[in-house]
C-alpha cells in the first residue's frame, strides 16, 4: 500500500498536496492509497480543555477524504495504548504488520510515537530494512504564509474568509442534519433551518453569508448565525442556524452542508427582540447584497 499519516483537520492545501503526491505515487506503482490518521486528534487527548477547535468532525474529515480518491482510511483510537506505544513498535506493528506498506509519504515536520520520538529520519532507516519507501513533503505555502490548519484557524477566527478559503482550498463549512428548533426565526419573520453542534467546538462565530449544499442540484445562498444565541437564550449552548433566501420546505433531518462564505457581523447581545429583529433585517440586506456583488462579478 502506499500511504500517509496525519491528523488531516481541514483537508487544506497542504493535505491535498500529499493527497496528490500519493495519489500519482500510488498509480506509478500500483498500489492501492491509503490514510492513516487518529481519533480523537492527539492535542485533544492530551490536553482536552486546551485543545484546538477542529476545522472537521471524524464525518466531515472522511467524505473530503473520500473525494479526494483514498482508497482506504484507518482511523486509530488515539488512547493511552497509542499514545505510549514507542515509534518502532508503531512502525513494526502498523506500518509494516497491518498495513503493510510499500510506500510513505509523511509532512516534513513529522513526529509520532510515544515522546514524539519518531521522526523521518526514523522512517527512512526502518523502510530500508523492512521493504519501504519513505519521502517527505515539504510545506505547502499560500497567500504568502505556510499553510497548516492552525493558520487556517487563525483566519476564521479573525473573520478573514477569503484567506481561510485560500489556505483550505474552498471556502469553510459545518454539516450537520436540521433539528426542530424554537420556531422563534419563523415568528420573526426568518425561518431558519437549525444544526445542533452538541460538545463541538467552533472555529469561528457571528453572522455570515452562506451557501447551503444537499437541497438540491445547486447551492442556495443564504444568511447564518454561529454562536451561543445570547440574546435568546443562556444556556451556552452553540446553534448554527440558517436564513435561506426564497427557500419555504421543510427540512427536518436532512443533512445539509453550510459553507461560509462572508463575514458581516460579530455575534452581539440585544436589550430586546425588536432590536434584534431590526438587525436582522440589516444583517440580510448585507448578505443579499453580497450574493448580488459576487454575481455581478462573475459576469
Amino acid at each position: 500500500m502506499a500511504l500517509t499519516i496525519g491528523n488531516f483537520d481541514g483537508v487544506h492545501l497542504g493535505h491535498q498536496a500529499m493527497l496528490h503526491a500519493l495519489r500519482v505515487a500510488a498509480s506509478s506503482l500500483g498500489l492501492p492509497t491509503g490514510v492513516v490518521t487518529f481519533e480523537p486528534h492527539p492535542r485533544e487527548f492530551f490536553s482536552p480543555t486546551e485543545a484546538p477547535p477542529r476545522l472537521t468532525t471524524l464525518r466531515e474529515k472522511l467524505e473530503l477524504l473520500d473525494a479526494a480518491g483514498i482508497d482506504q482510511v484507518t482511523v486509530l483510537r488515539f488512547n493511552q495504548s497509542l499514545a505510549t506505544m514507542p515509534a518502532e513498535t508503531f512502525i513494526t506493528a502498523w506500518l509494516v504488520g497491518r498495513l503493510r506498506t510499500r510506500w510513505l509519504l509523511v509532512g516534513d515536520d513529522f513526529r509520532f510515537g510515544a515522546q514524539r520520538s519518531g521522526d523521518f529520519e526514523m522512517l527512512q532507516h526502518a523502510g530500508a530494512a523492512q521493504g519501504f519507501e519513505c519521502f517527505a513533503l515539504s510545506s505547502i505555502m499560500a497567500a504568502g504564509q505556510r499553510v497548516s490548519s492552525s493558520a487556517v484557524r487563525e483566519a476564521l477566527a479573525s473573520g478573514h474568509m477569503d484567506l481561510a478559503r485560500q489556505l483550505l482550498g474552498r471556502p469553510f463549512f459545518m454539516s450537520g442534519r436540521v433539528s426542530a428548533g424554537q420556531q422563534l426565526g419563523r415568528t420573526l419573520g426568518y425561518p431558519t433551518a437549525n444544526i445542533r453542534l452538541n460538545k463541538r467546538v467552533s472555529p469561528l462565530s457571528g453572522i455570515f453569508a452562506v451557501s447551503v449544499s444537499g437541497l438540491g442540484h445547486s447551492p442556495r445562498p443564504g444568511i447564518a448565525s454561529l454562536g451561543t444565541r445570547p440574546t435568546v437564550s443562556n444556556s451556552g449552548e452553540w446553534l448554527l442556524e440558517v436564513h435561506l433566501f426564497d427557500f419555504d420546505s421543510t427540512i427536518y433531518g436532512t443533512r445539509i452542508h453550510v459553507h461560509f462564505l462572508h463575514k458581516i457581523r460579530d455575534e452581539v447581545q440585544f436589550d430586546s427582540l425588536e432590536t434584534m429583529t431590526r438587525q436582522m433585517a440589516r444583517d440580510v440586506a448585507a448578505a443579499r447584497d453580497y450574493f448580488a456583488q459576487a454575481t455581478d462579478h462573475s459576469t
